[in-house]
């Protein structure tokens, strides 16, 4: 994994076709501008849990305290 440093407005480049901005920096968050082609898929990791490893009972409650 590659860590880097950067400060508000800020770019990383990822090839040619994906540029993060740093856009905020909180005492708990960043905020992230993503410029990248319409036809590349953006999710955040979070999203793309699979449910379908859970027992049952977990995975009921996943799905309904979700927003």
């Amino acid at each position: 994994m590659l860590v880097l440093s950067r400060k508000p407005g800020e770019r990383i480049r990822i090839g040619d076709d994906v540029t993060l901005t740093i856009v905020r920096i909180g005492p708990n968050s960043v905020r992230l501008g993503i410029d990248a082609p319409r036809s590349m898929s953006i999710v955040r990791e979070e999203l793309c849990i699979d449910f379908s490893d859970l027992p049952e009972t977990e995975q009921f409650s996943e799905e309904t305290t979700s927003p």
